[in-house]
């Protein structure tokens, strides 16, 4: 799937056909809030044109969040590069 820029409009069309690869796992990033981002927006688009591919979302909880360093906190909230690259190997068992 290609990577997607957050800006408005969508690419809905490059979305879906990405999206309907027979297998295709879609996974969306976010460096913040899960609500009311790209990973949002992006599931709102496969829903809308019926693509139902295998969906993961990988964000910060919709939560008050502790301050700190980015490093320690991306590794808190699973968000750092070696979290979300597990992450992604262990849905594509």
């Amino acid at each position: 799937m290609p990577a997607i820029q957050p800006r408005k409009p969508l690419d809905v069309e490059t979305i879906v056909e990405a999206a309907r690869v027979p297998g295709r796992l879609v996974v969306v990033a976010e460096n913040h809030s899960v609500i009311g981002g790209l990973g949002e927006a992006v599931g709102s688009v496969l829903l809308r044109n019926g693509v139902t591919p295998a969906f993961r979302h990988i964000g910060l909880p919709d939560a008050f969040l502790d301050a700190g360093a980015l490093p320690t906190l991306h590794d808190r909230y699973g968000i750092s590069t070696s979290a979300m690259v597990n992450r992604v190997r262990d849905w594509l068992k």
